[in-house]
């Protein structure tokens, strides 16, 4: 695989890449057996995350946002709330670095990215995997396809929990850096194997213990 960093700008026409079924079915095996097994060993300390997320203020410990996933379909992603409770009444609004509606418990669960660890019920329930480009919201895809109309590409796969979109530009909190970090997601799908699956995770590993996330 020819590791690119910084991938060329993207075209409408994009050639994805056909995937081998063994690859396909040991995606599918690894998916579900990892989240089961991640979800059973953090049991303990998901107990924990959701009285100190329950004491951080009023809402639910998890929420739901409507997510656009593979050939389009639409699906409630879970997450761990960190913002505080009913924080996008009317339109919808991306969340950045200094955003005042993320919680003092939210900032240290989007730096860890523990927020997003409820996605591993996504991955069990086959609306998620764990590695694929990020599933945003209709509201952000209506406006980006306007601009990169090859971001319909990425429905031809499931959305995961982390990418190479993540961890080689992070996350967006404009339309405009989503369209950036395009690049990188149409990159994947036209280079993705089982290693470079592998080296996303062990990327987003690093980027976890380092505590660069939002």
């Amino acid at each position: 695989m020819n590791d690119q960093t910084a991938p060329d700008s993207a075209t409408v026409n994009v050639r994805i890449k056909a995937m081998p079924a063994l690859y396909s079915y040991c995606k599918i095996l690894t998916d579900y057996l990892f989240s089961i097994i991640f979800l059973l060993l953090l049991s303990p300390l998901l107990l924990i995350l959701a009285v100190f997320i329950r004491l951080s203020g009023k809402g639910p410990v998890i929420y739901t946002q409507d997510r656009i996933g593979k050939d389009g379909k639409p699906f409630s992603i879970y997450k761990f709330r960190s913002m505080v409770f009913d924080a996008e009444k009317g339109k919808p609004f991306l969340s950045g670095s200094g955003d005042e509606r993320v919680t003092k418990a939210g900032r240290f669960l989007r730096k860890y990215r523990i927020d997003e660890i409820p996605n591993f019920i996504n991955v069990l329930k086959g609306e998620m995997s764990i590695v694929g480009p990020r599933p945003e919201r209709s509201f952000f895809i209506s406006q980006i396809i306007k601009s990169a109309p090859q971001y319909i590409e990425l429905h031809k796969v499931k959305p995961g929990i982390t990418s190479w979109g993540q961890v080689k530009y992070g996350y967006a909190s404009s339309v405009d850096e989503m369209i950036e970090r395009l690049d990188y997601d149409l990159f994947y799908l036209k280079n993705r194997s089982a290693w470079f699956d592998l080296k996303i995770i062990i990327l987003t590993i690093g980027t976890v213990l380092q505590g660069r996330g939002i």
